[in-house]
Formats: structure tokens, sequence, C-alpha cells
């Protein structure tokens, strides 16, 4: 079993370094006989997944999409040489390791900073071309490693293209010590009532 869930704390990446998590302690063993603690995070942070809510009016909510949207066979692609942006053109040399119904997770330099880090406006993110390419491959859902699949896309065209052929986003994984290739992906984002995301733990198990 591979963890490639963002570790949680008080020093994690936020989204242009916006507030992602708080953690503070309610109880302590030394005076209350107990430890407890309350935590603070926004519906996006660290390992998350996104809800078609998220960027469609009229998309379902986290705790409307089925369990199976989210996990299942899934390939790991390794797009390390990457420097921007991942289009059809880089998919497509793939092409041959991805099936129906995959989950597709896209292994970039994105995994290798720090999940502490100041957030990195220039992370490698799924361009149009490359989100259109995997909705003609009938893929169910598609991971990156950082936390936006997509950065400077006026109207958002990667999320509503994949949201829209009804294929779940997943962001913020970690990926740095995974090797491509095939798996199978557990990825349980918190059944939160309404809400446009929920983070989420993910692991990897032997395809």
């Amino acid at each position: 079993m591979i963890d490639i869930s963002w570790p949680l704390s008080n020093n994690t990446t936020g989204y242009k370094d916006r507030p992602s998590v708080r953690i503070e302690s309610l109880k302590e063993f030394d005076r209350d006989g107990a430890c407890e603690s309350a935590i603070w995070m926004t519906s996006h942070s660290g390992t998350h997944v996104d809800a078609p809510v998220h960027m469609l009016k009229e998309g379902k909510t986290i705790d409307r999409l089925s369990l199976e949207s989210f996990s299942g066979h899934c390939v790991v692609l390794d797009l390390t040489m990457v420097l921007e942006k991942i289009t059809s053109q880089e998919l497509q040399e793939h092409a041959d390791l991805i099936k129906d119904g995959d989950i597709v997770l896209c292994k970039t330099t994105n995994s290798y900073q720090e999940p502490t880090a100041p957030f990195n406006s220039n992370f490698v993110y799924i361009e149009n071309t490359g989100a259109q390419y995997l909705v003609e491959k009938k893929v169910k859902a598609v991971g990156i490693d950082y936390l936006g699949i997509e950065r400077n896309q006026p109207g958002h065209p990667t999320h509503s293209e994949l949201m829209s052929n009804g294929i779940v986003v997943i962001e913020g994984l970690r990926l740095a010590h995974v090797e491509p290739g095939r798996y199978m992906i557990v990825c349980l984002p918190l059944n939160v009532i309404g809400l446009d995301g929920a983070p989420a733990r993910a692991v990897l198990l032997s395809a």
C-alpha cells in the first residue's frame, strides 16, 4: 500500500498561499487527562476531490458522487519531462497505457516540491487540449500532483471539459516516490453534505 496523500499540518502549502490548514489543541494529557485537537481546513486542502459543482453551477456536490468515481484501476504516467503544461501531445505519447475507465494520475516535477513550501504559481498543469484528449480516451478520473489541475486559463476550461463529461478531478497528490505503471487506487473524500469538494486520503495498491 502506497500513500500518495499530501501530509497536513499547520505549515501545509495552501493554494496561492491562502490559509489551508489550522490545527489547535483542545485538550492536553498533562492538564486534561486526554488529548484532543480541532482541525480547520478548506474543502480544497492538501489531497482533495473536486466536486462538479466547484465549477459547474448545476453540478453534483461531493456527497452525491459514487465512491467508484475516484477508486479503481489506475495508471501513473511519467510526465516529469514536461516543463509547463500537459497537452494532448504529451498524453498521446502514453496512449497505449491508458485504458477505458482508467483513473489517470499525472506524475510531474510538482511532486518534488516540499509539502510545506511556498505556493509555486508556475506549477505544471493540464491544458485544455490535454483534458479533451482524456475525454476521448474515456477515462473515469484524472489526478494531478499539485493543488490545482490548471492555472491562468480564463473560464477554467480544463475543469469544465473534464467535469462536463463526468470525469472526476483529484488534486494535491504526492507521487515522487511512485514508479509509473498500473495500480489500483483508493481515494476517499470526506462525506460532507452539499460541498464543492473535500479532502481525501489516497493510496495505491498493486494492480
